[in-house]
């Protein structure tokens, strides 16, 4: 007798693991996006895209987290993500963060990595069951709308770029651009199938960071190829000199206060001036964030990368609150002063002190803000105002964050995680030592620029 069953349908297609399985190499991919994104941060000229890439790699770190807690949701109660048969597709991306000048860089991103993703999450999303996968559904959508933003708004500026820049500029990436898209491809793209060329090879490495005895005692395994990584065959390191877009005053000091004790900080519309200069200048800290997320990546684990990416696009966000107050009182980007000193004083330092600048920084300055929300109320600056109140609530995050991270890196290195003492006075020295490097030349030129700014305002009231 034959026996007959009800037939299936296309919904079955992939089953929990197989599911799993494609999410993974998802979370990888975006993972090192978020890794290489940061790392650039500091070699980005252009002000719009310096304050603009650190949305996109929160952004992407959001998914990236969704992505990897949903693995971990389907493989329960393990909680594996091997790299396994993805890391030649991993090892690329690691090899495209060598790119020989920042158009190169963002050129990736628009033109090969960020729509190979777009499609990938399109054709699971086509092909995957919203039923039995729900919950991947949302935020997968989510994704891919931020994916398609994001292309339109890094071809918008790679264009107006390329456009002023120099032909050789412009071959040698498009060049890069073209290489990388040819490795990809020879890859099979990335896809909800292994990449074509993938080795065999599926060792383990443990992700440590801070925070993870749950994780570890539950099974946690990051699996790396046996063989050299593209990290090791193609090192790559974030600027220490940050590059700075040619439209503002490129300075190493931003006020006079920097470095002559006897310039004013200012009352009413001089206070507001230097509020939203300062707000401006935490370009530096866009910068100090990006290098930290990327030095400290590796050593810190996934839990650290999601973090940073937040505290990173928090600074960003403060620079454009300064930047666009500044604009809406008058002044153009050829008036603006953007310096570099707190960064430039961690030059060839341990990245734990650029964690510690951070840190030092958000802490020291944190109760000053509230009494700067008091002073723009009183000045009916609902825009200051509205600034520093926003500030002040990330900042209180931020001191979380520096406290946990520098603790984990700490104890990382054998050292007590709750002393920052020796951080903290190495921060104050490096600065101090940078501020003694302050020229005659270089103290009257800001001051010209501050007086030129402060008359401004004089002369339109």
């Amino acid at each position: 007798m034959t026996k007959t069953y009800l037939p299936g349908t296309e919904r079955g297609k992939y089953m929990r693991y197989d599911t799993a399985v494609i999410l993974k190499r998802f979370y990888l991919c975006e993972k090192e996006l978020v890794v290489s994104e940061a790392g650039w941060i500091p070699g980005i000229p252009y002000f719009e895209m310096k304050t603009l890439l650190p949305k996109i790699l929160w952004e992407d770190a959001m998914t990236g987290h969704a992505l990897r807690e949903r693995v971990f949701e389907l493989r329960f109660p393990s909680r594996m993500l091997e790299i396994g048969e993805d890391q030649q597709l991993i090892d690329l991306i690691q090899k495209a963060r060598c790119a020989p000048n920042a158009l190169a860089f963002l050129s990736t991103l628009a033109e090969v990595f960020k729509p190979a993703l777009l499609k990938a999450y399109e054709t699971y999303l086509n092909l995957a069951d919203q039923i039995g996968d729900g919950p991947t559904y949302r935020f997968m959508n989510l994704a891919v709308e931020e994916k398609q933003r994001q292309i339109r708004e890094i071809r918008e500026l790679v264009q107006k770029e390329l456009a002023v820049t120099t032909q050789e500029e412009r071959e040698r990436a498009e060049r890069w651009t073209q290489e990388i898209q040819e490795s990809l491809q020879k890859l099979g793209g990335i896809g909800l199938d292994a990449p074509a060329a993938a080795g065999t090879a599926n060792t383990s490495e443990q992700e440590h960071h801070a925070g993870a005895t749950n994780e570890l005692a539950a099974g946690t395994v990051f699996a790396a190829s046996a063989k050299a990584s593209a990290a090791d065959k193609y090192p790559f390191t974030p600027l220490e000199t940050p590059a700075r877009d040619g439209r503002f005053l490129p300075v190493r000091f931003y006020w006079p206060d920097n470095v002559d004790p006897t310039f004013p900080y200012g009352e009413g519309f001089q206070l507001q001036l230097r509020s939203a200069v300062s707000h401006l200048n935490e370009v530096w800290a866009v910068e100090n964030a990006g290098y930290v997320l990327y030095a400290f990546a590796g050593e810190l684990g996934w839990d650290f990368i999601y973090d940073a990416a937040r505290w990173v696009y928090d600074e960003s966000r403060h620079c454009q609150m300064g930047y666009r107050r500044l604009k809406s009182w008058g002044f153009s980007e050829q008036e603006l002063p953007l310096g570099t000193y707190i960064y430039d004083s961690c030059q060839g330092q341990d990245p734990i002190y650029r964690l510690g600048m951070l840190f030092y920084f958000e802490s020291k300055n944190i109760g000053k803000k509230l009494d700067r929300i008091k002073n723009f109320a009183s000045m009916n600056d609902r825009t200051s105002q509205h600034d520093m109140d926003f500030d002040w609530a990330d900042e209180t995050i931020h001191t979380s964050y520096g406290k946990t991270w520098l603790s984990a890196a700490l104890k990382k290195r054998g050292q007590d995680p709750d002393d920052y003492t020796e951080i903290k006075e190495v921060c104050e020295t490096i600065v101090k030592r940078t501020v003694e490097t302050a020229t005659p030349a270089e103290i009257e030129e800001i001051t010209a620029i501050a007086n030129r700014m402060i008359e401004k305002v004089k002369a339109s009231q």
